[in-house]
């Protein structure tokens, strides 16, 4: 019966992310082992010691054990500046504002379907597509050591030439937190609106 127990917790484990790191009783060492401050039970993510935000942590499945973090970083800046641009998008087409002709007098929910219906969503992820593979050529030069920091291609670095290693820190920091709660955000606004058929401030 505990051998069918510790079959299941170490699959689990493996699942979810949240396997140990040795599979032996627990030394004063690993309770002494440095907490993440955004989940204070959970060890530190060594991974992320070196990035931007990484006093906060917050890695509770463990995501940075298995892929590079240049990688996820990579990922989460590019997710993190189009839900800015798309929650700007979504509140400026519910406040009346036109981006297509078809979308005339549609709400950013019902514009959606009908930009699907005429093929409009299909032109815009060919082209999604081409600009995706181009950019895949910097990520991966990054991820073979070409010294490119994430997310970084070259555009909005005015704003951070002449700047003190900290002012440059915080602005690279407040560019993550940003995009965090863009991606919130919108994902909020889509889910109110879809839901309830309300407009913006998508409150029901």
């Amino acid at each position: 019966m505990l051998k069918s127990a510790a079959a299941l917790l170490s699959l689990v484990g493996a699942v979810t992310g949240f396997a140990p790191a040795a599979t032996g009783p627990k030394t004063s060492t690993n309770l002494n082992a440095e907490k993440s401050p955004a989940v204070p039970f959970l060890p530190y993510p060594e991974s992320l010691k070196g990035y931007t935000g990484d006093d906060i942590g917050f890695d509770p499945l463990r995501i940075s054990d298995y892929f590079p973090m240049d990688y996820l970083r990579e990922a989460e800046l590019k997710h993190g500046r189009i839900a800015q641009l798309a929650i700007v998008g979504y509140i400026c087409v519910d406040q009346g504002v036109v981006l297509h002709p078809l979308g005339q007098g549609l709400s950013s929910a019902a514009a959606h379907d009908v930009m699907v219906q005429n093929g409009v969503m299909g032109n815009m992820l060919v082209f999604i597509g081409l600009f995706e593979m181009v950019s895949w050529i910097a990520v991966s030069e990054m991820l073979q050591g070409s010294g490119r920091a994430p997310g970084d291609f070259g555009w909005g670095s005015q704003f951070i030439e002449g700047k003190s290693e900290k002012d440059a820190e915080w602005l690279k920091y407040q560019e993550i937190m940003n995009g965090r709660l863009a991606m919130m955000a919108f994902g909020g606004a889509v889910t109110q609106s879809v839901l309830y058929d309300v407009g913006f401030p998508y409150l029901n």
